[in-house]
């Protein structure tokens, strides 16, 4: 992981490096506003074993059946009692650009770290035969420790604003044969059934949650394979950095960085799952335009972008996104 130290250095690089070079693209994006670039709705359903006790009108994973929970300890009895709780939580950030070194959510910087890699760049895509390169920035974000939203509530994540991966500078990011080493299993399903099945993970997640069992589609969005950012036949915007963020997300699964927090045999700790579990996560919106209303301000996975995607993007600026995510918590609050 980059510690907070490479922050500084990036601050310090940008007051170096000063403007862009006048051939570099724009990078565009700005500083998240936590209030009000946030949808707070998306903090629900909250529920209490299985009952909602502040319900909501967004699809929800299923929680544990009993409101009790006993988790165990190194101590007698060796078990520990509690409220089994399920809430959505604001996690992480993400960049997600076709510019390397564009950090959108930190007011739209680029940056050049003199490394000599993830360079590579593509045109903007404006045609169903376009190709799309994205990189990716991973940031922690949890925002609900930071405003103290829920005091001594267990289940949240504590930490600071910090920058956790750059696909700038992994090599399997951008190279469709060295991921094969992190997704052998494509070639299994690298066939026109296995892709006709992501037609209904399209159609499941649009109108309630992904199908879990799909693991390698991306609903309306396309494959999950690769796991890296050339996006192929991109037919928009939106949908690219979508699918980009998403593949980063299994990919973080894959390399057993992100773990599960949803279901019944997480409650007492979340645990590593390689097959990402798509229901569990919401991907909001927040650069350039906001996306802080509404049923579809933050989706499942796969869900069709053209329900929202209008007047989400500055033809100026091109393609600098950010995506806020939102992850479901399964929880034993003592």
């Amino acid at each position: 992981m980059i510690r907070p130290l490479i922050l500084s250095l990036i601050a310090c690089l940008s007051i170096a490096v000063g403007p862009a070079k006048a051939q570099a693209p724009q990078c565009g994006g700005t500083f998240v506003n936590p209030i009000t670039d946030i949808c707070w709705s998306c903090l629900f359903p909250i529920s209490l074993g299985a009952v909602p006790v502040w319900p909501s009108g967004r699809p929800d994973t299923s929680n544990p059946a009993s409101p009790i929970c006993l988790c165990p300890i190194s101590i007698p009895p060796f078990v520990r009692p509690g409220l089994s709780i399920g809430y959505w939580e604001p996690v992480r950030l993400m960049d997600v650009t076709k510019k390397p070194y564009c950090f959108t959510n930190l007011g739209g910087v680029s940056i050049d770290l003199g490394l000599g890699i993830g360079s590579k760049t593509v045109s903007n895509s404006d045609n169903d035969d376009d190709t799309g390169s994205w990189h990716v920035h991973y940031y922690m974000y949890p925002l609900i420790y930071w405003l103290e939203l829920l005091t001594d509530f267990g289940c949240m994540q504590v930490a600071d604003f910090d920058l956790l991966y750059l696909t700038e500078i992994d090599p399997l990011w951008s190279n469709d044969e060295l991921t094969f080493v992190l997704n052998p299993e494509v070639a299994v399903f690298a066939n026109p059934i296995a892709q006709a099945a992501c037609a209904a993970d399209c159609v499941a997640a649009s109108a309630h949650l992904p199908v879990n069992e799909l693991f390698w589609c991306a609903g309306c969005h396309g494959s999950m394979y690769p796991m890296d950012g050339n996006i192929p036949a991109e037919y928009g915007h939106v949908q690219g950095a979508s699918l980009a963020a998403e593949r980063f997300i299994f990919k973080l699964h894959r390399q057993l960085i992100a773990w599960q927090h949803s279901g019944s045999g997480y409650v007492c700790q979340n645990g590593p799952n390689p097959l990402i579990k798509k229901s569990e996560y919401r991907l909001q919106l927040v650069n350039p335009v906001p996306n802080v209303a509404g049923r579809w301000a933050c989706p499942t996975i796969g869900a069709s972008n053209v329900l929202y995607e209008i007047g989400k993007t500055i033809p100026v600026i091109g393609e600098d996104y950010g995506f806020l995510v939102w992850k479901k918590e399964n929880c034993c609050v003592f």
